[in-house]
Parts: C-alpha cells; sequence; structure tokens
C-alpha cells in the first residue's frame, strides 16, 4: 500500500531526533533534572504529529489536513520506537533529586511510555474498531461541519479534503488487520459484528443524496465571506470526494464485514475465549483503572457494593411506602408520576441552576482554588437532542469557550428526577468535570500531556466521587432525589461486576443483561448497549467506581491520620492540583502532601 513505508520512516525519524537532546553533548550524557521539562514538551509535540486527530480535537490545527494510518505494521513500529527513545531520555532523569511536582510529571510520563508499549503486545490493530468506538464511528462527526474540525476559511475546507482523500486507505488497512485477527483467532463477538454492519451502511453516511449525507454538511453552511467561486469550487471537490473516496470505503467495509468477516467471527462473549484472553484482559483491567488490581479482586469489590447499594434502596423503598420487591420499585420509578414533576425545559433547567445555587456556599468551604473558566447550562441542541446524553463539554483554556453542561430535554414531562438528576449534576458539572478539566487545562505549569491528558480511573473517579459529596451540599434529601443518587452509584457497581463477569467467563451477554435490570431502572435497549460497550472495551467501564473508591480511601485515610490538621479544602485542592493521574501515582503524591500538612 502506497505511502506505508514513507510514515513509518517518519515515525521512525521522529523518534530518533528525540534521542539527541539540545542539552546535551549526546544521547548518552546524563540529563539533568532541569531537562524533564524539555523531555516531556518534545515528547508531545511529536505525539500529535502521530495522532493528528487529537491535535484538532485539542484545537491545534497545525496537522489537520493529515490522517494517520496508525494501525498499520509499520507505522506501530516506529511509534514503538519513539516511546522507547523517550524512555531511555526519562531514565537518564536525576529522579532523587527532582522536586515533588516533578516526580509527578516523571512519574506520569514514565507510567504512559509502559502502558503505551505494552498495548501493542496485545495486537489491539487486529481489532482496528468495533461497533462502540474507532475511526468510522468518528470521522463523520469531524466532517459534519459540527465538530472539532474548522470550517472557517479555504485552508480548512482544502485540509478536510486531504483528509477525506486518505480515509479509503485507512479503511483498507482495517480490512487486512481483520483478515489477520482472523488468522491469530483473535476475532469481535458476532453479536457486536452484527451491530456494526448497519453503522456501515446509514443512510447518512453512503446516501449520493447529499442532502442526506453528513459529510456533505459543510457544503450546506459556507462561511458568510466565501465567494460564489470558492463555494462552486468546493462543492464540485467534496462531492467528487464524497461519491469516490468516502461512500466506496464505508460500503466496501460493510460487505466485508457481512461477507468475510462476520463467519469468521466467534460466538463467545468475553475475552477470556480468545489466545492469551485471561492476559489481554488484565492488561485492559490494568490499563483502565491505573492500578494493579485483578479482576477477582474487582468482582468481589462490585458484588459487596452491589449489595450496600440494594440495601440503601430498600431504605428508600420504605420510605416512599412501596410494598412489592426492589426488582419491582427499580421498574416502578421509572413511570411513578412524583418522579416527573417537571412541565417545560424552562422547569428542568431552572431545577438545575436551584442545585448550583443551593450548593455553591459549601463549596467555598470544599474549595480554595476554583475554574476562572466561566460556566453554564444549557438545553442540548434540537438536532441531536433525541440520541444524547446529559453531558458536559469543557471549555478553552484561553477562557473564550464557557465549561457547558448540556441537558437534553426531547420532552420535559418525561424528565425523571431518579435518573440522578442531583447527582447528575455533581458529576457532570460543578465540582466535578467542570472543576477538574478547567483547572488542569489552566494550569500553565503543567507539561501539555499532562495539561490536556486524560485518565478514565481518575476523570471520571473524581466526578463519581464528587456524587458522594451531596449530603455534604444538603442534598439527595428528596428520596426520588435519593435514588437517583443510588442508582448512579449502582450503575457503577454493577460495571463491575458484569465487565469482569464477562471477560473471565462467569457469565454471558444474556445473564449480564439480565443482572443489569435487576439492579438499574434501564429499559432492556438500554441495558444491551450497555453490555455490548463492554463486550467490546473491555475493562474500560471499571474506571469510574475504582477511581471513586480510591479518593474516598484517600479522604477518609488522612481524615483520620490528620485530625484536626485535615482540610477538606486542602485535601481537594492537592487532588486537583496535577490533573489526570494514574491512581498509584495519586497514592504517592498525597503521602507527601500528608507529611508536609503534618
Amino acid at each position: 500500500m502506497k505511502n506505508i513505508l514513507s510514515k513509518s520512516i517518519i515515525a521512525l525519524s521522529l523518534a530518533l531526533s528525540l534521542l539527541s537532546c539540545k542539552k546535551t553533548d549526546s544521547p548518552l550524557t546524563k540529563i539533568t533534572p532541569t531537562n524533564l521539562d524539555s523531555i516531556a514538551a518534545n515528547y508531545y509535540e511529536q505525539y500529535l504529529k502521530l495522532y493528528p486527530l487529537e491535535a484538532t480535537s485539542q484545537g491545534d490545527t497545525r496537522y489537520n489536513d493529515q490522517l494517520a494510518i496508525n494501525i498499520d505494521k509499520d507505522f506501530i513500529s516506529g511509534e514503538i520506537a519513539f516511546y522507547n527513545s523517550v524512555q531511555k531520555q526519562l531514565d537518564q532523569v536525576d529522579y532523587k533529586n527532582l522536586s515533588d511536582d516533578n516526580k509527578v510529571v516523571y512519574n506520569v510520563l514514565d507510567y504512559t511510555l509502559k502502558d503505551k508499549i505494552e498495548a501493542y503486545a496485545y495486537h489491539p490493530e487486529y481489532i482496528p474498531f468495533t461497533q462502540f468506538s474507532g475511526l468510522p464511528l468518528t470521522f463523520p462527526l469531524f466532517g459534519s461541519g459540527e465538530g472539532s474540525q474548522p470550517f472557517n476559511t479555504e485552508k480548512d475546507y482544502a485540509d478536510w479534503l486531504k483528509r477525506m482523500e486518505k480515509f479509503p486507505e485507512w479503511m483498507e488497512t482495517a480490512q487486512e488487520n481483520f483478515r489477520e485477527g482472523i488468522s491469530n483467532k483473535i476475532v469481535l463477538p458476532k453479536k457486536l459484528v452484527i451491530k456494526m454492519i448497519p453503522q456501515m451502511k446509514a443512510e447518512e453516511i453512503t446516501s449520493p443524496d447529499m442532502e442526506k449525507n453528513i459529510f456533505y454538511g459543510p457544503i450546506r453552511k459556507f462561511p458568510k465571506d466565501f465567494t460564489e467561486a470558492q463555494k462552486n469550487k468546493y462543492t464540485t471537490l467534496y462531492k467528487d470526494a464524497i461519491i469516490k473516496k468516502i461512500i466506496p470505503a464505508y460500503t466496501q467495509m460493510g460487505k466485508f464485514l457481512e461477507t468475510e468477516y462476520f463467519p469468521k467471527a466467534r460466538e463467545t462473549d468475553g475475552y477470556n475465549s480468545l489466545p492469551k484472553g485471561d492476559d489481554i484482559y488484565r492488561y485492559y483491567v490494568k490499563s483502565w483503572t491505573t492500578t494493579n488490581s485483578s479482576p477477582e479482586e474487582i468482582n468481589k469489590v462490585g458484588l459487596q457494593q452491589v449489595a450496600m447499594l440494594r440495601e440503601e434502596m430498600e431504605k428508600v423503598k420504605q420510605q416512599v411506602g412501596f410494598t412489592g420487591t426492589l426488582e419491582e420499585f427499580i421498574s416502578f420509578v421509572k413511570t411513578d408520576p412524583k418522579a416527573m414533576p417537571y412541565k417545560t425545559s424552562k422547569e428542568v433547567l431552572g431545577a438545575f441552576n436551584g442545585i448550583l445555587t443551593k450548593i455553591t456556599p459549601k463549596l467555598e468551604t470544599m474549595f480554595s482554588v476554583t475554574p476562572t473558566t466561566k460556566f453554564e447550562i444549557r438545553q442540548t441542541e434540537k438536532f441531536r437532542e433525541a440520541s444524547a446524553s446529559a453531558e458536559y463539554i469543557q471549555g478553552t483554556p484561553d477562557g473564550k469557550r464557557p465549561g457547558i453542561f448540556y441537558v437534553p430535554l426531547p420532552d420535559p414531562s418525561k424528565f425523571n428526577v431518579t435518573s440522578g438528576m442531583e447527582s447528575l449534576f455533581l458529576h457532570e458539572a460543578i465540582p466535578g468535570h467542570h472543576y477538574q478539566v478547567s483547572l488542569q487545562q489552566e494550569n500553565t505549569k503543567l507539561p501539555k500531556f499532562m495539561r490536556f491528558g486524560w485518565l478514565g480511573a481518575y476523570g471520571e473517579g473524581w466526578a463519581h466521587y464528587c456524587e458522594t459529596l451531596g449530603p455534604e451540599f444538603g442534598l439527595y434529601t428528596d428520596p426520588y432525589q435519593k435514588m437517583g443518587y443510588l442508582s448512579d452509584q449502582m450503575l457503577r457497581a454493577v460495571r463491575l461486576v458484569v465487565d469482569t463477569g464477562l471477560h473471565t467467563g462467569k457469565m454471558t451477554r444474556e445473564e449480564a443483561i439480565q443482572y443489569f435490570l435487576n439492579n438499574i431502572s434501564y429499559d432492556e435497549g438500554g441495558a444491551t448497549a450497555e453490555v455490548e460497550r463492554y463486550m467490546a472495551m473491555p475493562g474500560q467501564a471499571l474506571g469510574y467506581k475504582i477511581g471513586a473508591l480510591r479518593i474516598r480511601e484517600l479522604r477518609d485515610k488522612y481524615q483520620k491520620q490528620l485530625g484536626s490538621k485535615f482540610s477538606l479544602a486542602a485535601f481537594h485542592d492537592e487532588v486537583l492540583s496535577q490533573g489526570c493521574l494514574p491512581l498509584d501515582v495519586l497514592n504517592r503524591k498525597m503521602e507527601l502532601w500528608a507529611k508536609k500538612v503534618k
């Protein structure tokens, strides 16, 4: 395939270029501690060149015309060589003489490099995408004109055209990788492949009618200053690229999945059925939780959490006078009119603003350092409201765009508070993702790989921990809001049981769906989608609860150890002061903090 070798050479040359640091005479010269900054800066600069879509997502427009074929074998070899070269530089740093903050930087970079290198030992490229994630699903969002790819200038339009032209090469490589997966018996379950086929054939991706095709979005919304000549030029070029490049690439992939891959896909549900599947799953558990906890230990924690939360739900059931079983109560609250008190969008948004007003005085006692990034609550736009979830979209580091908490309200009269209204706000908005992400982005002392980095066990763990602050904020006094909080906690506890159950062979997909429905008030479609997400991304769903429990554990430990010297605000400030950290790095950081407080 053309250009593959050249990509490999580029990646290898990046690796080699990093081996010679500007401030040293040779790669073997001892690197002084101050050079940790340049190692970290160089690492991220080169990483963005390897992953240009990530640069685009962060608002870095330098590589907006590039699409890396990052699932290709030669590319991966170059990428691993690059990570090894940075690791060699890091090994030269005098760790003992680093400041405490720089030790954290070192630890995070060291963890990141080792984790990325180890991942490739298990050949993730054999499954280049799933029904839940991967380039074929994100590429239309970039090209829709509504995503992070900008369409403001003629250069922007030319940049995206180059990415569209490269896309078929990525899809061809994906097919080759799927075939190699078949040869090595590392394949997806049939139950997931059957969901991927219609995704590849979706009308908004494969329709030759440009008014229906999502990739035609930028042509429907030209910038106001475009001339007729510019409009005509890009209308022709985009139609041509969509008809000749995009539609055939998706159509061929759909056909490949249906006729060649599906018959060879597996009947089993968990990774335990794959060659070395137990080792692969243990790696994913370690990577997603950033701990050394085993699947068996996590399963046990999950069962304990589910049992504890069921007891708490029983208390709410008695409080509202419901006489049936807990399963019947979980089902009942989905339709109980008392759980749906609102008539209009304005009332729901007003209630969310009311939560913010209620918690604001307490925020001052729980946090000394707060973000400068502004915050807004908005209703999700109509065009995506029907299928959207409540979410937090981070603001920009320069403060030009606020952090926004989006709430979809297709029918406000059906907005159910037992879906976790108060806990949802604490998780997605304040002090959850808004505080954590904004403080991280605003901290210009951090190297960029940490300012813009994300580790789910920490990031989602922090937001999930924030839900537990509800009683301290004066929330969850209404039984339905309390049930919503418990349901949010239960979702993350159930994930520990189901994810580990599926991938160690303790549970089938069907058993996992039933277990889900017995404990959480989802309908069967929602429960199925959740379970299939865990099948597609083993270990990903474990980070929320594991991270939250770790932060709570650290808080309880130091509250007890420090006694009157313990300040909750100081504890929270320290947890958030350096962005997303592996949980074991967070442990070391908080231990040093506690020694200083003593």
